[in-house]
């Protein structure tokens, strides 16, 4: 904890910094989020990215996005909402459109969103999250105290702002797998954040008489190598998901990779730190009893 203030300045920035990114460049959502096509293609060769969106741009379907995803032959293609336009008309004229490029081209799934349904997607997500960090408060503060409520709180929040940030700055596509990432982010912080206040609870009734300090660092140094193991074995499985799983998943895997190193900091540097400028002490630890007293004759 003798690195708390540096972490805390390191935190601020990366939260103005992320708020910066949010409002001045947002963030790049999915077709979950603003309604539009999704559709995968297979080629018999690797096809040329370029000529699929030159093709698509000069038939109508501007602002197109085009990219690889699984392997060289598969491509994945999303459109914007088309107006006055069905479903089989579209993708007859996708086909039409892909088999003029190469004539092995073959349509593996088309997707459609509307944009209603794309603005309750967002209403909805946005209302899961702050449903789940309100419930978490409530959850804490009757686990421990007020003061480990607001400093789990506080670190979550931290999270979530930091990674959408992250999404905002690189312009990586968010869409509902990511949503799901960004709550099991949540998860997994606060997991990290109630082992090690549960390990300072335990030590405040071992380590009488000593400073809220050093029975915080003492906690935070019996907990980092369960801490290590666990994060180290998930990101095994992640960083292979995010290498080997395609594009479909790889952003899932993206956003947990970054969410596990910046739950882990902020359940040391954030958690830790706000109920220790919080002033706990044996006080928030003991049991309150109330004793009985018999009624006088």
């Amino acid at each position: 904890m003798s690195y708390q203030k540096p972490a805390v300045a390191i935190s601020l920035i990366l939260i103005v910094t992320s708020f910066f990114m949010v409002f001045s460049k947002g963030l790049n959502f999915g077709i979950d989020f603003t309604g539009g096509i999704i559709i995968e293609a297979e080629f018999e060769q690797e096809s040329n990215l370029q000529d699929i969106r030159d093709l698509l741009d000069a038939n109508e379907f501007q602002n197109a996005l085009v990219q690889n995803f699984g392997s060289p032959t598969d491509v994945l293609i999303r459109l914007e909402p088309q107006e006055n336009m069905d479903g089989g008309a579209v993708r007859d004229q996708i086909l039409s459109l892909l088999t003029s490029i190469d004539s092995s081209a073959e349509l593996l799934r088309i997707e459609f969103v509307g944009p209603q349904v794309g603005q309750d997607l967002t209403e909805q997500g946005s209302l899961a999250m702050l449903f789940a960090l309100i419930m978490i408060f409530i959850y804490v503060t009757f686990r421990f105290k007020w003061k480990f409520a607001l400093g789990a709180l506080t670190a979550l929040v931290h999270d979530v702002i930091i990674l959408i940030g992250f999404f905002a700055l690189f312009q990586r596509n968010f869409d509902l797998t990511i949503l799901a990432a960004v709550l099991a982010t949540i998860g997994y912080s606060l997991n990290d954040t109630i082992v090690v206040y549960d390990r300072i609870r335990e030590n405040f009734r071992v380590m009488r008489g000593e400073a809220p300090l050093a029975i915080t660092n003492q906690s935070i140094t019996q907990m980092l190598g369960r801490t290590i193991i666990t994060s180290g074995t998930t990101l095994i499985v992640l960083l292979a998901l995010f290498f080997l799983g395609g594009e479909t998943v790889s952003g899932f895997a993206l956003a947990l990779i970054v969410g596990i190193f910046v739950g882990t900091y902020s359940s040391i540097f954030i958690a830790c730190t706000l109920i220790l400028s919080l002033r706990i002490s044996n006080e928030d630890f003991m049991e309150r009893k109330v004793e009985e007293i018999d009624d006088l004759p």
